[in-house]
């Protein structure tokens, strides 16, 4: 920093000078800070010019880049195959998956296009939804299936966990923490979750990149559209991103509403969604609903009423029972009403009221009825329902409170019946006593035990001309427990096992609540202690136990059963018995126990008995698959061991 020539100290000249000194200094100051001002501003004016050049350059390179990306789309080779062709790759992809029509149609407006003049591929619903959701999506879907094509319906309404809310969503628990076992109808196949879709800006409206794959290939399925310019039909908002990956989103009609205002509308969602249903029932080549629980508009299934000549297959299922009144619908319509059902050969009613002299009773392939507690059926009129339908190929019936019989029951032959199975109240044992099942492949009990069964068993087999039965289950399915069976109990109700040597075609056998020693013993090489001259059951591959307590030594029965069905394969070879292991081998079990039976591939045991990781480990060795859990009485809470 410059110093000022003045003397020290100041003087009255000294100081007047200074003074001139400072007001020239001031004013030059004040001069150069106009200068950087006005030069700063000319530099600003520049750089938005040059800025704005650049902006407008970038606009005119984005339109380029469209238009090249448009003009390669045009050259490609996707673009000049014909639309004909183009046709049958949708419908191939159909095939395989029933709503990929949404899919298809997100992709661009040429194959949205193409998939809206496809009613076709509208025509299978496959939809998992919640009352918080919009049922305009089936209307929609039902709009473009257009008027003539025969309609397969697949629809699950979940009921909103108490842990999340009324109306933000479900939870995924039953799919995530309830093991499902094979066959559960729930778990249809065709149900996926979508591809993730993420939007980019394109000419004409929106497009929209599918991301395939995913970590949960089976949880639900949602429609997706992309909002594309001249669409005659009107297209739907995008269903909006949800806040966690299990919850349930909104399908249409997003939009953020008061808790109240939502309420009121989940009362109306089957009102109106069997609104738009009902109208194109003569369609119907297939409909089933599920439901878990009882919901606000239940009452909208009273409008499944009138014709349906195309119906194949009909299904309403609930998951819990609940208490309804006699409602006025299909099943229930008196025995003199006139329908054009002739079609049906599937029907199945889960805990929804049903009359038994429906006409929609009649004439089936498959039955498959599950009564609510509060109907009382006498059991004469089962047997009526069953006489009803001379075709039979599958017949499940579960009745909790049937009545005692009113007229004599008599005689009803199924020539055809391949799959029986009998649920409830012990009375339904009596309808085994007027059953003839010649064709009788897979019986399966889980009747209340009051009496021994396996002479009822044994006597239809006897009666029917000994049928070749392949599956057996005595108390295997859901009704066992500590807490099933109010009156008395869920337990196999089998005093001997000796029936078992009349089932030589058995290939799976599935027991629950009976003592494991007994049947162990009867599975087991025969010798003077079973009484036995030859293997029993010498075709079985599979053995299933639930609750089948062990006492004593049950576990080294259960290894001595093991060791003598499935020898080590080594020493067998040594001793010349090395082919015995196969099914053919146990054609030969017959012959006063010289042939070898076939060997076990799956075994389970449910809560049985406590083995052992020793155990385990030599039943690996010896079985290609084992599945047990530890006895809950022993301390243990569903720890699940699966061996491979």
């Amino acid at each position: 920093m410059s110093s000022l020539d003045l003397p020290e100290p100041p003087t009255q000249a000294s100081i007047a000078h200074a003074r001139a000194q400072l007001h020239a200094l001031t004013a030059s100051t004040r001069a150069l800070e106009d200068e950087i001002v006005g030069a700063r501003a000319a530099l600003a004016r520049i750089v938005d010019e040059r800025q704005a050049a650049i902006r407008e350059l970038e606009r005119e390179l984005a339109a380029a880049e469209d238009r090249v990306a448009l003009a390669r789309a045009y050259v490609s080779p996707i673009k000049r195959l014909p639309h004909e062709l183009l046709r049958h790759i949708f419908a191939f992809n159909f095939e395989d998956c029933a709503w990929s029509a949404w899919v298809l149609a997100a992709v661009c407006s040429l194959w949205r296009k193409v998939a809206l003049a496809m009613p076709s591929l509208w025509s299978k619903i496959r939809l998992v939804t919640t009352q918080a959701s919009s049922a305009e999506t089936i209307r929609l879907w039902l709009e473009r299936s257009g008027r003539t094509v025969p309609l397969d319906i697949e629809i699950i309404l979940k009921s909103p966990s108490v842990h999340t809310g009324v109306v933000d969503g479900i939870t995924r628990r039953r799919y995530l923490t309830v093991p499902h076992a094979a066959g559960d109808p729930w778990v249809a196949g065709g149900w996926a979750t979508p591809p993730h879709l993420v939007p980019t800006a394109g000419a004409g409206g929106t497009a929209v990149h599918l991301q395939l794959g995913g970590a949960h290939p089976t949880v639900h399925v949602v429609p997706v559209q992309a909002v594309v310019a001249n669409d005659g039909v009107g297209p739907a908002p995008p269903s909006p991103p949800h806040t966690h990956e299990w919850d349930m989103p909104p399908l249409l009609g997003s939009e953020r509403t008061p808790v109240s205002q939502r309420l009121r509308k989940n009362m109306h969602w089957g009102h109106i969604a069997f609104y738009y249903l009902v109208e194109q029932m003569h369609r119907w080549d297939r409909f089933v609903f599920r439901f878990d629980k009882q919901f606000a508009s239940i009452g909208a299934l009273k409008s499944i009423e009138g014709d349906a000549p195309l119906l194949r297959e009909f299904e309403i299922s609930c998951t819990d029972p609940a208490f309804y009144g006699d409602w006025k619908w299909l099943p229930s319509a008196p025995v003199n009403a006139h329908y054009d059902i002739g079609n049906l050969r599937t029907l199945t009613l889960q805990h929804v009221p049903f009359k038994w002299s429906s006409p929609m009773l009649r004439n089936l392939r498959h039955l498959q009825l599950k009564s609510l507690p509060t109907v009382h059926v006498a059991l004469d009129r089962i047997l009526h329902i069953v006489a009803a339908n001379p075709q039979l190929e599958s017949l499940s019936l579960h009745f909790t409170s049937p009545n005692q019989p009113v007229l004599p029951l008599t005689p009803v032959t199924l020539s055809e019946l391949q799959s029986l199975n009998l649920s409830g109240h012990y009375l339904l044992s009596s309808l085994l006593d007027s059953l003839l099942l010649p064709a009788l492949d897979t019986l399966i009990l889980d009747i209340e035990a009051r009496d021994p069964i396996e002479e009822t068993v044994s006597q239809l087999l006897t009666r029917s001309g000994t049928p070749p039965l392949t599956r057996l289950s005595l108390s295997y399915g859901a009704h066992t427990g500590p807490h099933a069976g109010f009156y008395w109990g869920s337990s196999a109700g089998v005093a001997s096992w000796h029936f078992l040597a009349e089932l030589d075609h058995l290939a799976a056998l599935q027991v629950g609540s009976a003592p494991l020693e007994p049947l162990i013993a009867a599975l087991s090489a025969p010798d003077d202690e079973n009484g036995q001259d030859r293997w029993v059951c010498p075709r079985l591959v599979t053995l299933a136990m639930r609750g089948c307590h062990a006492h004593g030594d049950g576990v080294a029965k259960l290894v001595q059963m093991v060791e003598a069905r499935n020898p080590d394969p080594g020493l067998a070879a040594a001793a010349g018995g090395g082919g015995g292991g196969g099914a053919g081998g146990g054609g030969g079990a017959g012959g006063g126990g010289i042939g070898t039976p076939a060997r076990l591939r799956h075994l389970e045991l449910y809560d049985c008995t406590s083995l052992g990781p020793d155990v385990t480990k030599w039943l690996k060795t010896r079985i290609e698959e084992v599945v047990c859990t530890e006895p809950s009485f022993e301390g243990y809470v569903g720890r699940l061991v699966v061996v491979h």
